[in-house]
């Protein structure tokens, strides 16, 4: 059926863009500590990792859209989910998808407002999958368990998202303070804060190679 190729191909995209965004994020915030970098070369890298840091984030929207509609289309749910349901949610994921854009365009002048409703919307999507996954696993649902799991997993990539953005604050004031007269101090703050959020970014990856995994091993 060429709908199950056409949502697979969405959803290994997810994965490729996400994994791969990730990766190059990471390698360019190297750039950010490594020594003799200028502070022009630094601000450049900085907007790289950003610029590069939407796949990831994108991603990570469309997950469980690109991901619901090809259980369905398998058969990997008890029940066929109706067509409206189906729409409403791909809606919704566009519509949050076009506000995190908004935000990012905005360059970190997004109003409150916005910032607010993109973070309700994560920690509602935390909430919410990690609730329908530990039902089904309980034993009062039919969700397949590998979906179960994989829904975990998504809760968990959004959950480190989120303790990174918090770990990162301090990020912003670090690279304005590279051009000050405490650059050494301002070049310290980068390097601890940019250490602190590593452990979070590599338990994303481990997250996201153990959905696709199950993916492929389809358990009861």
């Amino acid at each position: 059926m060429p709908e199950i190729a056409v949502f697979t191909l969405l959803h290994l995209l997810v994965f490729v863009y996400w994994l791969g965004g990730d990766l190059g994020a990471f390698y360019t915030s190297r750039f950010l500590i490594k020594p003799g970098i200028s502070t022009d070369r630094r601000m450049l890298a900085a907007k790289v990792v950003n610029d590069v840091d939407m796949a990831p984030r994108t991603a990570l929207i469309l997950a469980f859209p690109t991901g619901l509609t090809l259980a369905h289309v398998k058969g990997w749910l008890s029940l066929p989910l109706p067509l409206p349901l189906l729409v409403a949610v791909w809606i919704a994921a566009l519509i949050w998808l076009a506000l995190a854009w908004a935000i990012h365009m905005k360059h970190g002048a997004a109003p409150a407002l916005w910032r607010q409703a993109d973070l309700a919307i994560r920690w509602l999507l935390i909430g919410g999958l990690t609730a329908v996954a530990v039902w089904n696993i309980a034993g009062s649902g039919s969700l397949p368990l590998f979906l179960s799991l994989k829904l975990l997993a998504l809760a968990g990539c959004t959950a480190f998202g989120l303790f990174i953005r918090a770990v990162l604050k301090p990020l912003g004031p670090a690279l304005m303070g590279l051009a000050g007269p405490d650059a050494a101090a301002a070049e310290a703050s980068l390097a601890a804060t940019l250490n602190r959020a590593r452990p979070l970014v590599t338990g994303i990856w481990a997250l996201l190679i153990a959905a696709a995994f199950l993916a492929l091993l389809k358990p009861v």
